[in-house]
């Protein structure tokens, strides 16, 4: 594996390839953005001057994940807030009990449920909404989201714990909505844009991961009110949204962005085989016309992604499966020394920092390296090599065991180890796939690919999610 600097990419209107070995640049010189690789004389590709467009989509990475991340962290503040109490240690109320014992599961529900329908909405709206107006619209109604849980932080709801239940799940439905059209347009979008800002875009997400983490950490060593620990999340979470509300305004007004934000005429009759048309670069800054406004063709673009769109599918399949519900279940095997490693920190740190950092690791990586190609056999044969992860962490010490007595794995070092490979193998691999993803399609199809993408995601973590509730009882 070569590590190449940036004299060694091939640059297109609609990505970047790294130029590698014999049989991975034949590989990349037959992709679409390979025939758009040509510009009329004397127009010239703008630079990302001091990587602005880069930091832009960074930010907007986190943006998207770091609110949805502090919602969750946020665990003691809901049961405080659901134990209709206004002290955390005090027993739970019988009324109560049902809410508080399956309260992350309504949430999980809550927020996978809006996913799937939003994506379609998404989709079909893809050329007959502007992507600018559903970000700002998305970003709007995520920032109100938080104002709302900002001013229930100080408001006493003990004489109605009910009605604050059902206004945070209602709130967490609407939240994973815009999250979904957010992440989505965001993704779909930077398709037009070379590969290394939808890196960007990714990495900022697995940061956001890291921050949420840190934050827990920080918040279980200060070991503060939670009242007060709920407010700096929901508040942080509200100044970064309105940080990325402006950066997303100055993002059209960098002339690099400009350029590949140019529209482009929407796809029409492409069945994913024939030769594709090409940009016109010199085409004026304005909309596509009503007459234009008609939904993505659905089947070229699956039938052109289907080898990516299963390698999507299946990492977060396993991701999912495996993280948070069987690796916050792993104990340390000297848990009843009494530490504070073996007890309070030793999930924080083994699980949630430890995979979040991980995940970013291997994203970023993709900055540097990205192999193997969109068309290699050996993509999904390292997506389908994950599985092997699955039975390392089952023989892992995961307590209770109700069938499964055998613990194979006897050492702290041992889940510290399957826990960095599963969080570094999901960066890079889910990065590759979906980097590649919009590179493989006309550049109109690239930010209705993008959707489709999301969908490949999205299924991922379902099923992932409802799988791992049966792999626990089966342990």
């Amino acid at each position: 594996v070569a590590i190449v600097s940036e004299d060694d990419f091939h640059h297109s209107s609609n990505s970047t390839y790294i130029t590698a070995s014999s049989s991975l640049q034949a590989e990349q010189e037959s992709l679409p953005e390979k025939q758009l690789d040509r510009l009329p004389p004397g127009l010239q590709r703008p630079e990302d001057r001091f990587n602005g467009t880069y930091i832009i989509f960074f930010c907007l990475g986190m943006g998207c994940m770091l609110p949805w991340n502090f919602f969750v962290t946020a665990k003691e503040y809901w049961m405080f807030k659901l134990s209709n109490s206004s002290n955390p240690a005090t027993g739970e109320d019988s009324e109560n009990s049902d809410i508080l014992n399956y309260f992350e599961s309504y949430l999980v529900i809550a927020s996978s449920v809006p996913s799937l329908p939003c994506l379609l909405a998404n989709f079909l709206l893809v050329n007959r909404v502007s992507v600018h107006v559903r970000i700002l619209a998305s970003l709007t109604v995520i920032l109100a989201i938080f104002m709302v849980m900002i001013v229930l932080v100080k408001v006493d709801t003990s004489s109605w714990t009910g009605g604050f239940f059902v206004v945070t799940i209602v709130c967490m439905v609407i939240l994973s909505s815009a999250s979904t059209v957010l992440n989505s347009s965001i993704y779909g979008m930077s398709g037009s844009f070379p590969m290394r800002n939808s890196q960007a875009l990714l990495s900022g997400g697995a940061m956001g991961g890291t921050i949420s983490a840190v934050a827990l950490l920080v918040d279980l060593a200060a070991s503060s009110d939670v009242r007060d620990s709920a407010l700096a999340f929901f508040l942080t979470a509200a100044i970064f949204l309105a940080l990325c509300m402006g950066l997303f305004l100055l993002l059209p007004r960098l002339e690099y962005a400009r350029y590949y934000m140019r529209p482009v005429c929407p796809a029409r009759g492409f069945s994913g085989e024939e030769e594709l048309p090409r940009d016109n670069l010199s085409s004026p800054l304005v909309a596509p016309g009503p007459s234009e406004s008609h939904a993505p063709p659905l089947r070229p673009i699956l039938k052109t992604t289907a080898n990516l769109g299963f390698c999507v599918l299946y990492i977060f399949f396993i991701s999912s499966l495996i993280y948070p519900a069987i690796c916050t279940n792993i104990e340390s095997l000297h848990k009843g020394s009494g530490s504070l490693w073996t007890t309070k920190f030793f999930t924080p740190l083994t699980t949630f920092l430890l995979y979040n950092f991980a995940d970013l690791c291997g994203r970023q990586l993709t900055a540097w390296i990205q192999m193997p190609g969109p068309k290699s056999k050996v993509l999904p044969g390292l997506v389908l090599l994950r599985t092997c992860l699955v039975p390392l962490f089952v023989f892992s010490n995961y307590q209770p065991r109700d069938h499964l007595q055998i613990v194979v794995f006897k050492s702290d070092v041992f889940p510290i180890i399957f826990c960095s490979l599963l969080g570094l193998s999901n960066g890079y691999l889910s990065t590759l796939a979906l980097i590649y993803g919009p590179k493989i399609v006309p550049r109109e199809l690239a930010e209705a690919t993008g959707v489709v993408l999301s969908f490949y995601i999205n299924v991922g973590l379902l099923l992932g999610s409802a799988c791992s509730s049966l792999l626990g009882h089966l342990i």
